[in-house]
């Protein structure tokens, strides 16, 4: 049941909130009203909201700035791995990885439930979403959920909006108080990522593959062996299977969760949804080439980057080493804390570099009692390099390890599990996909910014349901109707609110007044209240639509009259006591009448 009433006197815009019948049903402006909020509650309900965040950022002309940056001159020029490479290190060097609890807010469980009850099988959504319960299958059933996200000091009710930031929101970062750079969470990084890969890198939409988890998003880019994003980095395959800290972060949400949704420019998938928008051969394609990432032999180097990543073996082996002239062994574990803090390696070909920086006494000349000698592995793995992971471990098992070290005799399936990682993707055969389809999105790499949106717009106009959601997170409100972003507003931006609780209302409106009077939006593209608030800046409409938030979720009616450059904001209290009138200056040049109040 809705909350507030919204009246607005004004045009018909070009893309309206599709809708069969003449009135929009509750749950349709519900599905539009979370293209503006963008929670990851919100995506997990409404797949379609993933790669609408990277079209509206592909429209946005922010990320096309990035190519007048000199640290990407000539970069369509350059190598594939140049290009992703290059992304990777700017987006590193301007944005910070951020998931606290403040920035947008918290909201409770049974709110949500009401919400997304018509919309998805709660008892699937508790079973497979972090904030309703879920807490993964091994790692993170391992720690107290709650507490590792700082929710422990809250009721077991409470969970954080946790929004998906557009680039816009993620700049706007470097004007929050405490923060010296853009910032975002890991859908708004994943979403990013692709983005920047297409506009700067050139790298077209149908090689990149969005992955979420319950707990995580990140990116599959099906080139070459594969990359991965996650977060702020790119994970290479060989990175992939390193055993440094940084790659066992990469991989623990494939290994030890489901995964959701995967979303491509055709459309998506999603576990729990019978019907799939994605085209099938898109799938396959990506199932094929993330499998494959997913999956490597049984050498000699990978052998000791799984040692690397498992220090509990670390004891269990010696190296045997001409040093000086005399041969020498020196315990695994002397060596691999001296990887750690070298660029060199043991499993590859800078080993006697690595070695040569240790110190002389890790050296013994006389080996190591009860420690297997790690040389026999190398020398078995490179004379017989084809044989299978079932002969390994058989002959290991059998010839080198036995009566060293009871704890190894489970390596071998740990090391499978390393090698060999089994994705728990939403299964194609469970699901039914559209005919091909002749509305689909079609972007290139060589078209222009102008073209893309041109493109959209006309996509939506037909009634392309990614395309119309893409112009609705892209927030141009010249063009999309104003009911789904001020519902956003009202219910779903409770920071302005809680900050504000003590304060009157004239305290609050000369408190935002002091605010610059600039948009981190361009153009007619509008600021939510808690984006303004977080980021202490807005044009006059949006400082006005803030302050209408504060006053009608405290029981005020508003009334916001926008022309052009002139707005004014009624506000009344339900008792008729004389009313308060406020003004702002606005660049955006809307005119629109509209009124709000709580229907009760």
């Amino acid at each position: 049941m809705e909350k507030f009433s919204i009246i607005i006197d004004h045009q018909t815009p070009e893309i309206p909130v599709p809708s069969i019948n003449a009135v929009v049903s509750s749950e349709k402006m519900e599905y539009y009203s979370c293209a503006a909020s963008l929670s990851d509650m919100e995506i997990f309900i409404f797949p379609n909201l993933m790669y609408s965040l990277v079209l509206a950022n592909i429209m946005s002309p922010e990320i096309w700035k990035w190519r007048e940056n000199s640290w990407f001159t000539n970069i369509e020029k350059k190598s594939f791995t140049y290009k992703v490479n290059r992304v990777k290190q700017y987006i590193m060097d301007h944005f910070v990885f951020n998931l606290d609890l403040d920035t947008w807010g918290l909201t409770d469980k049974q709110t949500e439930i009401d919400r997304f009850k018509d919309f998805i099988n709660m008892d699937a959504l508790s079973q497979s979403n972090a904030l309703f319960g879920y807490e993964g299958d091994r790692y993170y059933f391992n720690i107290d959920i709650r507490r590792h996200f700082g929710l422990d000091k809250y009721q077991e009710n409470i969970i954080p909006y946790w929004k998906t930031e557009t680039i816009e929101a993620m700049q706007a970062f470097q004007y929050k108080e405490n923060y010296h750079s853009g910032a975002g969470e890991c859908v708004s990084l994943a979403a990013l990522y692709v983005s920047a890969l297409f506009v700067v890198g050139r790298i077209p939409l149908e090689k990149m593959f969005l992955i979420a988890t319950p707990l995580h998003s990140q990116n599959f880019i099906a080139e070459k062996e594969g990359f991965m994003t996650n977060n702020r980095r790119i994970v290479t395959k060989n990175m992939w299977y390193n055993g440094t800290e940084l790659s066992a972060k990469a991989r623990r949400a494939v290994e030890n969760e489901k995964i959701t949704i995967v979303s491509h420019l055709s459309g998506y998938i999603h576990t729990f949804y019978p019907e799939a928008s994605i085209q099938p051969e898109d799938y396959s394609f990506f199932r094929q080439k993330f499998e494959s990432f997913l999956q490597s032999d049984f050498n000699f180097e990978n052998f000791v980057n799984f040692l690397f990543s498992q220090e509990k073996y670390w004891n269990c082996f010696q190296y045997k080493h001409m040093h000086n002239g005399k041969e020498c062994y020196i315990s695994m574990r002397n060596v691999f804390n001296a990887q750690k803090s070298s660029k060199n390696r043991f499993g590859n070909g800078s080993r006697a570099a690595l070695l040569e920086e240790m110190e002389a006494q890790a050296f013994s000349q006389s080996p190591l009692a009860e420690k297997i000698l790690i040389n026999d592995f190398e020398s078995y793995l490179t004379e017989h390099p084809k044989l299978s992971f079932e002969a390994y471990s058989d002959y290991f098992l059998k010839t080198l390890l036995i009566g060293h070290c009871a704890n190894v005799y489970n390596m071998f399936e740990e090391i499978a599990a390393f090698l060999h990682i089994t994705p728990r993707l939403p299964n194609e055969k469970e699901k039914k996909f559209p005919p091909l389809a002749e509305s689909l999105l079609h972007i290139s790499t060589q078209d222009t910014r102008e073209e893309i949106l041109t493109n959209i717009k006309i996509k939506a106009k037909e009634k392309n349901s990614l395309a119309t959601l893409a112009m609705y997170t892209y927030r141009d409100m010249e063009l999309i109707s104003w009911e789904p972003f001020l519902k956003a507003a009202i219910e779903r931006n409770p920071v302005c609110i809680e900050a504000c609780s003590k304060l009157s209302i004239e305290e609050i409106y000369h408190w935002i007044e002091s605010f610059p009077n600039e948009s981190i939006y361009s153009e007619k593209r509008l600021a939510q209240p808690d984006e303004v608030w977080n980021f202490k800046r807005g044009d006059g409409i949006e400082k006005a639509i803030l302050l209408m938030n504060i006053a009608v979720n405290t029981n005020y009616i508003c009334i916001l009259d926008a022309n052009l450059n002139e707005i004014t904001l009624e506000i009344n209290t339900p008792n008729s006591t004389p009313k308060s009138i406020f003004s702002f200056g606005s660049v955006k040049n809307f005119k629109k009448h509209l009124k709000i109040q709580k229907k009760d």
